[in-house]
C-alpha cells in the first residue's frame, strides 16, 4: 500500500504508507543541514531553453530527458520551457544577480521539490520514475577549498543518514569522468549494493568548480579588490532511496522498515473475547498513552470484525519494527508480548518494563539490519584480477573491486563485455593499486567497484 500508478507513464503516486517515510528522511536531513546554516528555498520548475543550453556539457547530458513546455493554452511560447530536470541553471542565473562582493558568499541553499526525466529504460517504482522527489543543494564559495569541504561535509552527511537511519551500508567514493555530473569537475558518490545484484546510487555532491560561474558571470570582488569567479558545489538525495529501504530489508512477508524512518514505530494489538473486551481495550489504551508520551509513534488496533492473526499479518506486510500484544491472561499476569518484525522473535516482558524494553527493542532492530545489510555487502564485494573473473562475478550477482586505469574507452569495454556493468565508483577507502588496469594492461591508477545499475 505504498504507491498506486497514474494514468501518466512512468510516473507513480506516493501514497501515504511511502510518503511518510520521505517526511521522516526530510526531517532528519532537514534539520541536519539547516544546523550547517544552509536554507530552504524555492525556484521555478520551468527554465528557459536559453538557460538551460548556457552549460554545453550540462544541457548535452541531459537532453534526452527533458520535458517541455511549448504551449499555453492557444498560444504558442516564444520559448521552450524545461520541466526542470535539476536546478542548476534557473538557479545560478539568479546567483549572478546576488553576487557582487566576497561579503555576498557563501551562499547555501537548498530546495525540496520534485524533478522531471523524462526517457529512461523501465519504469521501476521509487528507483526509476519520470517524476520523483529529492533535495537539491545549491552552494556558491569564495575559495576552492571551501567547496571542496563542503562536497565531502554533504557527502558524509549523507552516509550518516543512510547508514544510520536507514540501516543501509554504503560506499562512499569518486565517480569516474564518464559517469560524472555533466558539468561539474568531479562527482562525490554513495553506493549501494541490492539483493538482485544491481548497485544503487544512493546520493551525489558534486564539485562544480568554476564552470557554471563563468557560464553565468557569478563573479565578485575579492577582499584585494580584485575580481573572482565563485566556486560551487551541487548535491542531491531522492525518494529511490525508499526503494533501497524495500529491496535491501524486505522479506517474503513484506516491508521491514527501519524503526527511525518507520512511519509507525509500534501496533498495539488487543486480543479480545467478547467477556472482557472492554478491559482489555482499556489496558491496551494505557500502553498506547505510556508509548506515546516516549514520543513514539504508535497504533491501537482495536478494530472489530478482524481476528488477532488477520491484523499481525496486515502490520508485518506493512513492516512495523515492533507489535505489541494485550491479552486477558497477559492482564493477569501483568506482562505484555513483543514481537520484533526482523526476526519475528516474541518477547514475553513484564508490563512495568514496557518503556526500558520498548527503547532497547527498537535500537537492537536498527542495529541488527545495519549489520544483516553490512554482511552482504561485504559479502558481494569481490576482488578480481582478470576479464573472466570479473565478466563472471557480475554474472554471479556481485560487486566485483578490480584494478583500473580510469580510462572512458576501457570503460567501455568493461560495460559491453559485461552486459551492462558499469564502474559504480572508485572508493575513498582503497588500498594502493600496485599493478596493471584489468582490461588495457595499462599502469592502474585505482581500485574502482564495478556493477550493473538500475
Amino acid at each position: 500500500d505504498m504507491i498506486d500508478y497514474s494514468s501518466v507513464s512512468g510516473c507513480i503516486i506516493f501514497k501515504p504508507n511511502s510518503y511518510s517515510i520521505w517526511e521522516n528522511i526530510q526531517k532528519i536531513f532537514d534539520s541536519r543541514i539547516k544546523q550547517s546554516g544552509h536554507k530552504n528555498c524555492y525556484f521555478p520548475m520551468f527554465i528557459p531553453e536559453s538557460l538551460l543550453k548556457k552549460e554545453a556539457a550540462h544541457i548535452e547530458g541531459f537532453s534526452p530527458e527533458v520535458a517541455w513546455v511549448t504551449r499555453a493554452g492557444n498560444t504558442e511560447l516564444n520559448e521552450k520551457l524545461a520541466i526542470r530536470p535539476t536546478s542548476e541553471t534557473i538557479m545560478y542565473e539568479s546567483y549572478a544577480k546576488w553576487v557582487r562582493s566576497w561579503r555576498d558568499l557563501p551562499i547555501l541553499l537548498n530546495q525540496w521539490n520534485s524533478v522531471v526525466r523524462w526517457e529512461f529504460k523501465h519504469a521501476k517504482p521509487f528507483i526509476r520514475t519520470r517524476e520523483f522527489l529529492w533535495q537539491e543543494g545549491h552552494t556558491a564559495h569564495a575559495a576552492k577549498e571551501e567547496a571542496e569541504k563542503e562536497v565531502m561535509r554533504q557527502l558524509f552527511e549523507y552516509v550518516d543518514l543512510i547508514e544510520n537511519s536507514m540501516a543501509i551500508p554504503v560506499v562512499a567514493g569518486k565517480k569516474t569522468e564518464k559517469e560524472k555530473f555533466a558539468g561539474a569537475d568531479y562527482t562525490t558518490t554513495v553506493e549501494a549494493f541490492m539483493p538482485d545484484g544491481k548497485a544503487l546510487q544512493m546520493a551525489t555532491s558534486h564539485m562544480l568548480g568554476q564552470n557554471f560561474a563563468k557560464v553565468f558571470g557569478i563573479r565578485f570582488l575579492d577582499q584585494n579588490e580584485k575580481e573572482a569567479f565563485a566556486w560551487q558545489t551541487s548535491w542531491g538525495l531522492s525518494t529511490r532511496t525508499i526503494g533501497a529501504v524495500v529491496m535491501v530489508h524486505g522479506d517474503d512477508k513484506g516491508l521491514v522498515l527501519p524503526p527511525k524512518i518507520a512511519p509507525l514505530q509500534i501496533v498495539v494489538v488487543p486480543i479480545v473475547f467478547k467477556e472482557n473486551k472492554d478491559v482489555v481495550i482499556s489496558k491496551a489504551k494505557e500502553v498506547v498513552k505510556k508509548l506515546k508520551l516516549k514520543n513514539y509513534t504508535v497504533h491501537l488496533d482495536d478494530r472489530d470484525g478482524y481476528t488477532p492473526g488477520w491484523k499481525f499479518n496486515e502490520w508485518e506486510l506493512k513492516g512495523v519494527p515492533l507489535r505489541v500484544e494485550i491479552g486477558p491472561k497477559d492482564i493477569e499476569a501483568e506482562q505484555l508480548v513483543l514481537v520484533r518484525r526482523d526476526t519475528n522473535k516474541k518477547t514475553i516482558i513484564k508490563a512495568n518494563d514496557l518503556e526500558k524494553n520498548v527503547e532497547q527493542t527498537l535500537e537492537d532492530i536498527q542495529n541488527n539490519l545495519f549489520k544483516k545489510a553490512k554482511d552482504y555487502l561485504a559479502k558481494s564485494v569481490v576482488e578480481v584480477h582478470s576479464m573472466d573473473e570479473l565478466v563472471k562475478a557480475v554474472k554471479n550477482k556481485k560487486m566485483p573491486k578490480a584494478m583500473f586505469c580510469g580510462s572512458i574507452e576501457c570503460e567501455d569495454f568493461i560495460k559491453d563485455k559485461t552486459e551492462g556493468a558499469t564502474c559504480r565508483c572508485v572508493p575513498f577507502e582503497q588500498k594502493p593499486a600496485k599493478g596493471k588496469c584489468i582490461q588495457c594492461g595499462n599502469e592502474a591508477k585505482s581500485w574502482a567497484l564495478f556493477a550493473r545499475g538500475y
